[in-house]
């Protein structure tokens, strides 16, 4: 008898695209009781830069779930629009999309971060993609945040990693 069961982890390997293709990073997502755990390990982000005139700041990054997963490279000054839009399964303003993931600060190149959230469950993103923008999210405009270019994108896949075991 083969049983299925549906994934309890996922994982996406985030690659740079045209903007930034030093960017490579790992992000897990575990289903934990009421929710799901994010683990995130990203490497060759930009260094900071603050808002300069009219000129959005470089950094700190934001982050979230896309509607497809697709990260294809269409266009090379703004890549990875086949992803989509932000992932927003219950129509919420922006703020408080299942997607809506906290910004990413670079360390020197590096951020790593942890946090748990009640609005998916792993079976519910498999498919889609990660995006990493060039700019903060103001989490207040409608739709995206204002996050700025797409720097990095990964697909969310099944993860599975038990040891068989036998009886």
């Amino acid at each position: 008898m083969n049983i299925k069961f549906p994934p309890t982890t996922a994982i996406a390997n985030i690659r740079g695209g045209s903007i930034r293709p030093q960017i490579r990073g790992i992000v897990f997502i575990k289903d934990v009781l009421g929710g799901a755990f994010v683990y995130v390990n990203m490497q060759g982000l930009p260094l900071y830069q603050p808002a300069k005139g009219d000129k959005a700041p470089i950094g700190p990054f934001g982050f979230h779930i896309h509607e497809f997963g697709n990260c294809n490279i269409e266009n090379s000054d703004n890549p990875f629009q086949d992803a989509g839009g932000h992932w927003n399964p219950t129509n919420q303003p922006h703020g408080n999309h299942a997607g809506d993931f906290p910004v990413l600060f670079s360390n020197d190149g590096m951020a790593v971060m942890s946090f748990f959230t009640n609005k998916f469950r792993v079976k519910d993103v498999i498919g889609k993609s990660i995006i990493i923008h060039e700019n903060p999210d103001d989490y207040r405009t409608q739709p995206t945040g204002n996050a700025g270019k797409r720097l990095g994108c990964g697909v969310i896949k099944p993860y599975y990693n038990w040891i068989p075991v036998r009886w």
